[in-house]
């Protein structure tokens, strides 16, 4: 279903029955959509649906099997990178394709440098050029800092003035605010508003959908490869888009289970300090609880998970697990404390990306497969592997297949699957579901729920509002390195949170 626009102009950009298959597997199956200058477009769907293999075909990093793509009513059946950045088409992805050690400036104007095939490179012209950009957007960076010494929004906005210098005509921004706090997401959308003012199309793909209906004139879902609807995102709700990308509906109301009044605590940490990065941080987590630990970037909650890990040890305070003191200088330490963690960077900190998922599962419990001889147990391993496999609902081929090829939701199983065979008392994970899409954002909550309430206690380190009061007993807020707040009950509210976080 495909909603008319009446009175449009021509189409920025048109894509028609395009198809792509991949090893006899439709990837698209006849999708079309159109953006239109000065709209945004969200494309959205859960991961492995196809956004991403339309993206690269649009940008012309992929050709598809059929189907043509239409730019300012010209058609083109064969599209490559250069012609689609001379036609104004430029890619935004989630790692910015910045150059670390130049300058913003040298990083805006860089690109366009190259196409014009310039044999030399003016520092002055550069900065000229990018001072032009970063003043109509009304943006407020340093351009003679250097892009490794930027925050994340930054770079964001850096890749952003990087492809407006090269005269582009459509963005596409893929899951542009994974990263950024509230506030940091704000500023961008302020800037997506700038962009369309100058009648620069966007497409915009993300999984947060209240983003999606905050910035967005339109929403195209896909599903498995096809299209399901192309609709007004003002005639659209949060649950309706969820609906459609998983073909069944999610229940995202607060869900948590009473706790045992006699439960004991399983974590407690009292006094627990670390120079520059939080001090004088007290807790507990009782058996049965998801404890929500949130605030900005920076603020000290990534710090706090590491050193319970043994990642940064503390400089002082005490950590009890079963009600046992526990000395953390290591992380081996609070592995055999029974203290597991699911790091914020599960691609580079928690997995073999080019091992198959059978090895990452039973990477970190193989001393707890061993027999009376110390010989690894093949059929205890192997139980294990497939048992979690099978419950955590990996999508993949089979346990042999390499992490590599999986999507953001099914490697985020596999790093629970690895901890969960360890059956630690005590979980703790950093961002559990960002960049994962719905479905599967709502099925990992749902297997926190089932291991809570199996006795285990976990620790839920976000900045996902909806999804802590969805999933926590308890939250604690950390601004400038302690704990200044602490809501619980009728409490813990989308509202309350994001105002105690921005305080």
């Amino acid at each position: 279903m495909t909603t008319a626009q009446p009175d449009q102009p021509t189409p920025l950009l048109a894509v028609r029955e395009i198809v792509k298959t991949f090893g006899g597997v439709k990837a698209l199956d006849s999708v079309s959509l159109e953006v239109y200058p000065g709209e945004v477009l969200c494309l959205a769907g859960e991961n492995g649906c196809g956004k991403s293999t339309l993206i690269k075909i649009i940008s012309g990093a992929e050709r598809p099997d059929s189907g043509t793509i239409v730019i300012d009513g010209v058609t083109h059946t064969v599209m490559d990178t250069t012609n689609a950045i001379k036609q104004g088409i430029q890619v935004i992805y989630q790692d910015f394709s910045l150059f670390p050690s130049l300058s913003v400036a040298e990083n805006i104007a860089i690109t366009s440098s190259v196409a014009n095939r310039r044999r030399t490179f003016s520092p002055r012209e550069a900065r000229e050029a990018a001072l032009a950009v970063t003043e109509d957007l009304g943006l407020n960076i340093d351009l003679d800092a250097t892009v490794e010494e930027l925050s994340v929004a930054d770079k964001q906005l850096t890749a952003i003035c990087r492809a407006l210098n090269s005269n582009a005509r459509l963005l596409i921004m893929d899951e542009p605010t994974t990263a950024l706090t509230h506030s940091e997401v704000n500023r961008l959308l302020a800037v997506v508003e700038r962009l369309k003012a100058r009648q620069v199309g966007l497409i915009f793909v993300s999984h947060k959908l209240d983003e999606v209906l905050q910035v967005s004139q339109r929403v195209t879902i896909l599903r498995s490869g096809k299209l399901v609807i192309t609709a007004r995102a003002d005639g659209l709700t949060s649950s309706v888009i969820a609906e459609h990308m998983t073909g069944r509906k999610l229940d995202e109301t607060r869900n948590v289970i009473d706790l045992v009044p006699t439960a004991e605590a399983v974590l407690e940490v009292e006094g627990l300090e670390l120079a520059g990065a939080y001090t004088s941080v007290s807790f507990s987590l009782r058996r049965g609880e998801i404890l929500g630990l949130t605030g900005l970037l920076g603020s000290g909650r990534t710090e706090i998970a590491e050193s319970l890990f043994g990642a940064l040890p503390p400089d002082a305070g005490t950590v009890k697990v079963a009600g046992k003191t526990v000395r953390l200088r290591h992380i081996r330490d609070a592995i055999t404390a029974g203290i597991g963690y699911v790091p914020e960077d599960r691609l580079s900190q928690g997995l073999f990306l080019d091992k198959p998922i059978a090895d990452n599962i039973i990477a970190s419990s193989l001393d707890q497969h061993v027999n009376r001889g110390r010989l690894l147990n093949r059929h205890a391993v192997k139980t294990t592997i497939d048992r979690l496999f099978t419950q955590l609902r990996v999508k993949a081929p089979n346990v042999q297949a390499p992490v590599r090829t999986l999507s953001g939701g099914n490697a985020q199983r596999v790093v629970l699957a690895k901890w969960l065979a360890r059956n630690p008392q005590v979980l703790i994970l950093n961002g559990p579901t960002v960049g994962v899409d719905v479905g599967s954002k709502a099925e990992i909550l749902n297997i926190l729920r089932a291991e809570a309430a199996s006795g285990m206690g976990i620790m839920l380190i976000s900045d996902d509002a909806p999804e802590l009061v969805a999933s926590c007993h308890r939250v604690l807020v950390v601004r400038h390195g302690r704990i200044t707040d602490v809501l619980e009950g009728d409490a813990v509210t989308i509202e309350s949170i994001r105002e105690k976080v921005a305080a």
